[in-house]
């Protein structure tokens, strides 16, 4: 699943380490999440969202990932 996670997150100069601490997971996810290997849960994308001040669907590219999924 394609998200902004690294996009915003590198736009507020925030660490992977600092995102993690702020949302109460391992950098290890953040790193994971940004890389595409883990889809963030609900409530895991509800809490980067509120820390970027976006909702979840900006967040989660829900848009862009719903063209992909439809076109395969």
């Amino acid at each position: 699943m394609l998200t902004k996670v690294k996009e915003l997150r590198t736009q507020r100069g925030m660490t992977q380490q600092q995102l993690a601490d702020l949302v109460h997971v391992s950098s290890r996810t953040i790193i994971s999440i940004e890389k595409g290997q883990y889809n963030p849960s609900l409530m895991l994308s509800y809490r980067m969202a509120k820390v970027f001040g976006v909702t979840v669907e900006e967040l989660c590219c829900l848009e862009e990932n719903l063209k992909r999924e439809d076109s395969v």
